[in-house]
């Protein structure tokens, strides 16, 4: 349950303005994720080279492992394909929980890498999108970091341009039907955020809260100043001792609590498709010949040997 303190002198540009302590209602580790997270074999809606598979199919071939405090959900990194077949065979899990208010903490030892990737941790209304809103909290495309923080929503949602958080925006209109789907974003300021740099750290951990007034999401580097309620996924967390977030989205010009609903969380690995596949955006990573089509993603299965999650741990607060 969550408590909060109003401070009446705050404005909803300063993400200080709530206070606010959340107990641990879900805490998916290792073989926990089997029984508590949906395998989506379904057809890719960015139109990826991929083939989601089902829980059984994803555990017979690997592409899903969980023993201890492990949760590995891989690529397919050895067949050569059929340009007439299915796509390279992939994982999609979305939560069977659905979630408002909450804090989902996310503690990533490997994400996905390599040319052609396009991995996300997320969490969204599929039955309900783009009215139910969407929260991209780690996403990225073809190793480019850093990381994204993006919101998606229907009309009459965008952000102020000046607010408090350590990342960058980008864009401010969150609506999907604006700049062709780009939604709102923010960029993290360090490059071990995502990708190569980020595994190369041994991760790190994504936090993100939200409330009927804001979204704000943190990222804390694997060997930084971690907050301690974090870190040892204690039962309670307090995120005003969390310092200021990587990305804020205030309802200053968006009304959250009408623009999203109960959420799934969701994590995927795609291949090419509507962002990676651009060839503005996958030669522009110094990826090699094109993305457009099949023939990249079919011909060249070792390109996805580290193209895997490795999870610790998704804890939920409520």
């Amino acid at each position: 349950m969550r408590s909060a303190t109003f401070t009446l002198a705050a404005t909803a540009l300063f993400p200080s303005a709530l206070a606010a302590t959340y107990g641990l209602t879900d805490n998916y580790i290792g073989s926990s994720f089997l029984s508590t997270f949906t395998w989506e074999a379904i057809a890719d809606p960015t139109a990826g080279r991929v083939n989601y598979v089902d829980q059984q199919t994803a555990l017979s071939k690997n592409l899903t492992y969980a023993n201890g405090n492990t949760f590995i959900l891989r690529a397919d990194d050895t067949t050569v394909l059929s340009a007439s077949g299915a796509g390279r065979d992939s994982v999609r899990i979305r939560s069977i929980k659905t979630y408002t208010t909450h804090v989902s903490v996310f503690d990533v030892r490997h994400m996905p890498q390599g040319c052609g990737t396009w991995p996300a941790a997320w969490e969204t209304d599929e039955s309900n999108w783009p009215n139910g809103g969407e929260v991209d909290i780690i996403e990225g495309v073809n190793d480019e970091s850093p990381n994204a923080m993006t919101l998606h929503t229907s009309a009459d949602c965008t952000m102020p341009a000046s607010r408090t958080m350590t990342g960058t925006a980008i864009v401010n209109n969150c609506d999907v039907n604006t700049d062709g789907n780009t939604g709102c974003g923010v960029q993290a300021s360090t490059t071990n955020s995502y990708g190569p740099s980020f595994n190369a750290i041994g991760g790190g951990i994504y936090a993100m809260e939200r409330t009927s007034t804001f979204i704000k999401v943190w990222f804390f580097p694997r060997g930084s100043s971690i907050p301690s309620d974090v870190s040892s996924g204690a039962a309670s967390i307090n995120t005003d001792n969390w310092g200021t977030p990587t990305a804020y989205f205030p309802n200053t010009d968006c009304d959250i609590a009408s623009h999203f609903d109960a959420n799934n969380i969701i994590i995927n690995l795609t291949f090419c498709g509507d962002w990676a596949g651009q060839d503005s955006i996958f030669q522009g990573a110094g990826c090699p010949g094109t993305c457009v089509g099949v023939d990249y993603v079919n011909n060249n299965p070792s390109a996805f040997t580290n193209a895997f999650w490795d999870f610790a741990a998704v804890r939920v607060y409520e």
